[in-house]
């Protein structure tokens, strides 16, 4: 199959949709980590309550994150993928144009709430959507296509949010997921999803995943392998300007840069890793591959990115780089498992990896106050790795199986 060929599959509506979609989606959920300082000292905060309020509405985002996970999942399987596009696309949109008319932290809390519900579904339905309409040989490509271009959404929301007010920002975010929505009335139900629904077949059931050994084993292997991934996010690149000052990086590092740079690097390395996914037939092995990067982006950021502001923000994008196998995570466990319980997988896992930031976060406090911040990163990214490691150990590899079949 030629090149042309492959691409003129895979730049098919749904592909693209779904990968604006997720641009959209990352634009939204990374805007309130851009925006918090300035929307939150508009709201009257100052002092330490930006700090303390910016934690308690990033954890009510969180909560979202993790019910919309299981709800959009759940839905995904019993009424259709594009119930759930749509659906998820509304709701958060509708949620950030009302961000931008917030008076109160109670107010911006039930938002950010509902914003997260949203947020949740729109990656698993959209990679699970993309893998069964594509051939299986090339829907690699496809589910690299999404994540690369969504990504890129963090790099939008930062220069938004740098040059328009943070309530105009909101307002983009939702007018942005209001056109899309126009667009996916073009979209077409997934053929395989259709099949499975006449079929006298449970789908959707979240609780199967606990019922079966091998079913609970192989979902824990998705999540864990994904943890490396979070705790790049969730703690060296949020917490970047507190570690630039332990490890006395002449200048001030500014958050917002770092999680831009960052995004910029796992766009160019989910390009990369689907692609030579394609070029091995192999997932488990682009996955080993970029999980050894990792570590070795890790062990730069802490020594090689002290000595200038410039050198810790390409640590960044390497980091970023290096953790750039996130389209391959959930498309592995979209592949795992069978169309009935697809979708649930593929949005669940997803979020509830982004949730793991809390206890990874608070490991790293606990070991921080004996240990001291640079040693307590490297402890837990370290073990976040060798988890990541053992979860894929004795994985089934996934690249090219045939994804018609049920539970």
């Amino acid at each position: 199959m030629d090149h042309k060929s492959v691409w003129r599959q895979v730049l098919q509506p749904p592909v693209v949709i779904a990968a604006l979609g997720y641009f959209v989606d990352i634009y939204d959920l990374l805007l309130f980590s851009i925006v918090r300082v300035p929307s939150l000292k508009a709201l009257g905060l100052t002092g330490d309550d930006l700090l303390k309020q910016g934690i308690f509405l990033i954890n009510v985002q969180m909560a979202g994150l993790l019910v919309g996970g299981i709800l959009w999942g759940v839905l995904g399987d019993k009424r259709g993928r594009l119930s759930v596009l749509f659906g998820s696309i509304l709701l958060y949109s509708l949620a950030n144009l009302a961000n931008g008319f917030v008076s109160t932290v109670p107010e911006y809390a039930m938002l950010r709430f509902i914003a997260g519900i949203g947020l949740a579904g729109e990656l698993g339905a959209g990679i699970t959507l993309v893998a069964e309409i594509l051939p299986k040989q090339i829907r690699g490509y496809g589910t690299t296509l999404v994540a690369s271009v969504g990504l890129l959404g963090a790099v939008l929301a930062y220069v938004v949010a740098a040059y328009t007010d943070w309530r105009i920002a909101y307002g983009i975010g939702g007018g942005l997921g209001l056109c899309l929505l126009l667009l996916r009335y073009s979209v077409a139900e997934s053929g395989m999803f259709a099949a499975a629904k006449a079929k006298a077949v449970e789908r959707g059931n979240f609780f199967m995943l606990f019922t079966r050994y091998s079913t609970f084993v192989s979902y824990i292997r998705c999540i864990f392998i994904g943890l490396p991934i979070w705790f790049v996010i969730g703690i060296l690149v949020t917490f970047s300007p507190e570690f630039a000052a332990t490890l006395s990086v002449p200048g001030v590092v500014d958050a917002g840069k770092a999680v831009m740079f960052c995004y910029i690097g796992l766009s160019l390395g989910d390009l990369s890793s689907g692609s030579l996914s394609q070029y091995l037939q192999s997932r488990k092995k682009v996955v080993l591959i970029f999980m050894g990067i990792t570590a070795l982006a890790i062990a730069l950021y802490f020594t090689v990115a002290q000595t200038s502001v410039t050198l810790f923000y390409m640590s960044c994008l390497l980091l970023g780089f290096s953790i750039g196998y996130w389209a391959l995570f959930v498309t592995i466990a979209a592949e795992q498992f069978g169309t009935n319980i697809r979708a649930t997988v593929a949005t669940t896992v997803p979020n509830v990896v982004r949730a793991t930031v809390l206890p990874l976060t608070f490991a790293f406090e606990l070991l921080r106050v004996n240990i001291g911040m640079v040693a307590s990163g490297s402890v837990v990214g370290a073990l976040t790795i060798l988890i990541g490691l053992l979860a894929l150990y004795n994985m089934k590899e996934t690249f090219g199986r045939d994804l018609d079949f049920e539970e």
